[in-house]
């Protein structure tokens, strides 16, 4: 064909003369290109973090998705009454007791939604508002109130009263090293730990913090809270820990 004869006198005017005078062979070899087998194990590399990454993501959306809907995605002027709390704080990993002096990790309260208050012992009068704001506002929200554990985290050695036994024998009551406490829950400025109320997610998250001012005629600012919180991660937070039946 001429396309082709045209072509091999091109590629022959092009090669330049050999030494002998014949015409040096045309060098077609290829430098620098990795191994197939390296290619391969570089691409299969890569497509594995792909898939991890789309795991994570995908077992995190919907606790994203419920966060997002209630802290950006909500009516304009609408205000949380408590503070969220960023970065969020996990459960830490150390040793509670409970009242009889059994050793319990911590981290096992995970699976369920935390409402937290933190006392010494001897429980004075703003542990005991507290205790008592915690059952209301676990008993107000009604058939979800399952989803919701109040935790009472005692931070010295001394006893509970016996007239609190009632109150002990709904709650969590767990007593925690003072210094462990102290590196994961955190006060607001000018406040002391046992002046708040705390909330922790179910996948151990501390998250949000109640203004030390709370009491019966705000509390139902708190609960607002709640109902909101819950009503926004029902698409993948059940009642009961996971763990339970075990």
């Amino acid at each position: 064909m001429s396309g082709s004869n045209s072509s091999d006198a091109s590629f022959a005017h092009a090669a330049p003369p050999h030494e002998n005078g014949g015409a040096v062979p045309l060098d077609l070899s290829v430098h620098g290109m990795p191994a197939a087998g390296d290619a391969l194990r570089a691409q299969r590399t890569r497509s594995g973090r792909w898939q991890m990454m789309a795991v994570l993501l995908v077992c995190a959306a919907p606790v994203i998705a419920s966060y997002f809907t209630y802290y950006i995605v909500r009516p304009e002027g609408r205000r949380n009454f408590g503070e969220l709390i960023q970065p969020q704080r996990p459960l830490p990993e150390v040793l509670a007791h409970t009242s009889d002096g059994a050793p319990v990790a911590l981290s096992s309260l995970k699976g369920q939604w935390l409402l937290v208050s933190v006392a010494g012992g001897q429980c004075n009068a703003a542990c005991e508002e507290h205790l008592y704001l915690q059952r209301q506002l676990r008993e107000g929200l009604g058939r979800e109130k399952d989803r919701l554990d109040w935790v009472w985290l005692i931070n010295d050695q001394a006893q509970p009263p016996a007239a609190l036994a009632p109150a002990m024998a709904q709650a969590q009551v767990l007593r925690v090293d003072p210094q462990a406490l102290a590196a994961w829950l955190q006060p607001a400025a000018g406040q002391r730990l046992e002046d708040h109320l705390y909330l922790v997610d179910p996948m151990g998250h501390w998250m949000l913090r109640m203004p030390a001012a709370l009491d019966k005629s705000n509390a139902s600012k708190a609960k607002r809270d709640l109902d909101r919180l819950l009503r926004a991660a029902s698409s993948w937070d059940q009642a009961g820990r996971a763990d339970a039946a075990h």
